[in-house]
């Protein structure tokens, strides 16, 4: 859901891939490896092109990772397939291309482009779950009882058809009319019925909208946008296949997890004092995910309450194992054991935890190669995170010191969302004056600023710095 949109000016990334080190190309022996890859014949798989899948994505995604099929079980329940590209069927195990994907280790996305993990003749490609192409999938297959719980999941190499490329924006639309299509009909149904799972169990869902640049002809948007209701019934299914995957690898001893803590009950405590204050309800023992869930983030005080609410979700990490399960396994915002498995074209992770699954559902030794790559992972996922949230916040922040380069010096509306303790200086260490962070009404941006500011209230600001080349906006308060 798009919630505001403005238009920027042309605008010029280049500076920001040349500043990230990010590769303009892939090596030719790489680049050859994916060619001959993507120009072979399918595999000797179970034929699974008879499930009329469809994929749901953003409308200009051509890299898809998943499809879906939805079902209802006979005698009550439902069944979930769930089709991921086969991304090993393509990358060969000690090859160049491999190589190359362990030094990029995730595509990272840009307004002009993006750098693919893998070459686009297989990201867009030959691996990719286009329609009406029959491509190699890892199918899983998770059947749920008639509450949403999961009481058998299976799993297995096979060839599959996508019948059709959904985006979100079409699919609310259908939702909202009542005529979704049959192979997703029964998602919001699903989805509503796993996220009440989730929320019983603790799991905590953050109501951010998040800023993003799109091409708007020979200009740029700055788009401001939260996730709509099937957006968020589709992420359902995939928490459901990462969290079927890592109770595979914890059965079996040896897997790749995605974690994070459970938030810090001070954590918990401090943002339960600001509740108050903010005017956002939260009754005696109800949990945070259950206080956030629905919340309306266009009002500035729940803003504040929701941008507050960040700070219990810190810590994420991949963690390897091999034997002895890790202490902490669970990933506090899902609330249970979870995996990254659903988008190996995009994360370098999900290839090697994908082939555990398989492996241990089979009952069969993990591959050697598949086993030695899972202790080096983490670090390489760490690495490329790091680069690619710094080229999201990049493009933002560019996008915005362009926007506004020509108005500093005017006033603006904006929604305070948090503020620093002032801090005096002393002991060889500068002080910090009062400020914190605001959101402006119009355009949507996103800054610093400085002043007495009272948090979820509204204020008038003033732009003080609007600079392209440091791609930095900053604002005092007026």
């Amino acid at each position: 859901m798009v919630i505001r949109r403005v238009l920027a000016p042309r605008i010029d990334f280049g500076a920001l891939r040349r500043e990230l080190g990010l590769p303009e190309s892939f090596p030719a022996a790489a680049q050859r490896e994916a060619d001959t890859a993507a120009a072979a014949p399918p595999p000797a798989v179970a034929d699974r092109t008879d499930v009329p899948f469809v994929t749901v994505d953003p409308a200009t995604s051509r890299d898809l990772d998943q499809a879906m099929h939805l079902a209802r079980r006979p005698g009550g329940g439902y069944r979930v397939r769930y089709a991921i590209a086969d991304v090993l069927t393509h990358v060969r195990l000690g090859g160049d291309l491999e190589a190359e994907t362990w030094r990029r280790g995730q595509t990272v996305y840009l307004p002009d482009g993006n750098v693919p993990l893998h070459p686009h003749t297989l990201s867009e490609g030959a691996a990719s779950l286009l329609p009406d192409v029959d491509r190699a999938a890892v199918l899983w297959t998770v059947d749920l009882d008639a509450d949403g719980g999961t009481v058998a999941v299976t799993l297995e190499r096979a060839l599959v058809r996508s019948r059709a490329k959904l985006d979100y924006g079409g699919v609310q639309r259908d939702a909202d009319a009542g005529r979704l299509p049959e192979p997703i009909a029964l998602l919001p149904e699903i989805g509503a019925l796993l996220t009440a799972r989730g929320l019983s169990r603790g799991a905590i869902n953050l109501p951010l909208p998040e800023q993003d640049v799109e091409p708007d002809g020979d200009g740029w948007r700055l788009v401001l946008r939260g996730p709509g209701p099937m957006e968020e019934h589709n992420a359902q299914i995939s928490l459901l296949t990462g969290m079927a995957a890592a109770d595979i690898m914890l059965a079996g001893g040896i897997g790749l997890l995605r974690t994070m803590p459970r938030p810090r009950p001070e954590a918990v405590q401090r943002l339960r004092t600001a509740a108050g204050p903010l005017g956002v309800p939260w009754p005696d023992g109800t949990p945070v995910g259950q206080v956030l869930d629905g919340l309306d983030t266009s009002q500035p005080r729940v803003a504040a309450f929701v941008d507050q609410a960040a700070e219990l979700m810190r810590g994420a990490a991949y963690t390897a194992f091999d034997g002895a399960l890790p202490e902490q396994p669970e990933h506090g915002g899902v609330a249970a054991a979870y995996a990254h498995v659903t988008a190996p074209l995009r994360r370098l992770a999900d290839r090697y935890a994908t082939e555990v699954c398989l492996a241990l559902h089979e009952g069969r030794e993990v591959p050697e190669q598949v086993r030695a790559a899972l202790p080096k992972l983490p670090e390489v996922m760490a690495t490329t995170d790091r680069t690619a949230g710094a080229a999201s916040r990049g493009a933002v922040e560019l996008a915005e010191a362009v926007l506004l380069a020509h108005r500093v010096g005017e006033t603006f509306e904006a929604a305070v969302l948090d503020v620093d303790e002032p801090r005096p200086a002393g002991n060889g260490r500068p002080g910090r004056p009062p400020g914190g962070t605001i959101a402006l009404d119009e355009p949507p941006v996103r800054a610093r600023c400085t002043g007495e500011l009272p948090l979820g209230e509204r204020v008038r600001v003033r732009l003080t710095v609007a600079d392209p080349a440091q791609r930095r906006v900053a604002f005092e308060r007026a």
